[in-house]
Formats: C-alpha cells, sequence, structure tokens
C-alpha cells in the first residue's frame, strides 16, 4: 500500500520541484537589463516632409489600378476566368449627343464590397450653377469584383457644352469622407 501512495504522488511533486528548480537557476544566473534612455516624442511621430498629402481634385488613387473615361465598355474573359471590363474609345472630350460618358475603371484586390459613385456637376458650362448635380450613377463592387464602370446619361436638354467633374465616392453612402477623388470631362461644340 505504501508502494502504490509513494507511486502515485512520487511523479507530481518530482515534476513540481523541476519546474521550480528551472525557474530559481534562471533567476539565479540572469543579469539586470541594461536601462535605455527616455526618447523623445518627436522620434515616433511621422515627418511632414515624408508625407505626400492626396489630392481628392485629381482621379482617384489607392484601390484604383487604373479609372478612365470611354465612350463605352466591353466584357472580357479575364485570365482568372473572371468578368473582366474594359473601355471602348478613352476620350475626356465628347459630343453634345453622345448617349452616355463611361467611367471604367480596374480595382486593386478588396476585402468588402462597397459601392463606387459618380456625382456628376458643370465646371465650367454657361448657364449651369457649378453646384448643381446634373448626373450620378452607381455600382455595387462585390468581393469577387475586379472592374468596373459607371455611366452618366445626358442630363433633360442634352450635354451642354464645356467642361465637367465626376466626383466619385466609395463606401455605403455619399458623404464628405467617402470621397476617393475628382475625373473631368469636356463636351465640346458640334462645330468642333
Amino acid at each position: 500500500m505504501l508502494a502504490t501512495i509513494f507511486r502515485r504522488f512520487s511523479f507530481p511533486a518530482l515534476a513540481i520541484s523541476s519546474v521550480l528548480l528551472c525557474l530559481w537557476s534562471g533567476y539565479a544566473q540572469s543579469e539586470d537589463l541594461p536601462i535605455t534612455k527616455n526618447s523623445s516624442i518627436p522620434d515616433f511621430q511621422i515627418n511632414e516632409k515624408d508625407v505626400t498629402p492626396y489630392d481628392f481634385d485629381a482621379p482617384p488613387r489607392g484601390m484604383f489600378r487604373s479609372i478612365t473615361m470611354a465612350e463605352g465598355y466591353d466584357e472580357e474573359l479575364g485570365f482568372r476566368r473572371t468578368q473582366e471590363i474594359i473601355p471602348v474609345k478613352p476620350t475626356e472630350q465628347f459630343r453634345p449627343d453622345a448617349s452616355g460618358v463611361f467611367i471604367v475603371f480596374q480595382l486593386h484586390q478588396h476585402y468588402q464590397a462597397f459601392k463606387v459613385f459618380g456625382r456628376c456637376f458643370p465646371e465650367a458650362v454657361a448657364g449651369l450653377d457649378p453646384y448643381t448635380v446634373v448626373g450620378e450613377d452607381a455600382m455595387y463592387i462585390s468581393l469577387e469584383d475586379e472592374s468596373g464602370f459607371l455611366k452618366l446619361t445626358p442630363p433633360e436638354g442634352g450635354w451642354k457644352p464645356g467642361r465637367y467633374k465626376v466626383k466619385i465616392h466609395a463606401g455605403e453612402q455619399v458623404n464628405e469622407v467617402s470621397l476617393v477623388g475628382t475625373m473631368r470631362f469636356t463636351i465640346v461644340a458640334s462645330g468642333k
């Protein structure tokens, strides 16, 4: 009976004493770590000279691999057997009788579905208020989408000659923080 008790309690007691011995020997052999000097707060801050400001008045960057204005779009089967949307006749000048102005874009890999919005404003068009939205479109981008397009249809009465800008937003809705860039196009007079 004594042998059974000894066998039952000897292994756990031996294991615990081994762990304590290792910890004590490690503590006895360790040296104090050297004290480091206090660093100043500017050492951890980003220098302004290293930061390139983002221009929201230029074509969008970041999530877009490419973005262009075009007269239309076409669909092709990509090398990963996915649908790719490509621009047809890329241009930034359109005629007043254009049935639509297309913004075709390619995206980098993304890990969440979102929407891309385009809101068109007259920038330098005679007789139009520059704060009036003359056209808009949105496209839902799912996880597997790598490309897409927006189509701006002519406003009521058709396109008037002049320069237009399209504010591109990405997210769930159009607001101040969803703006990612601005595209521009020109409607040329019929005689040109």
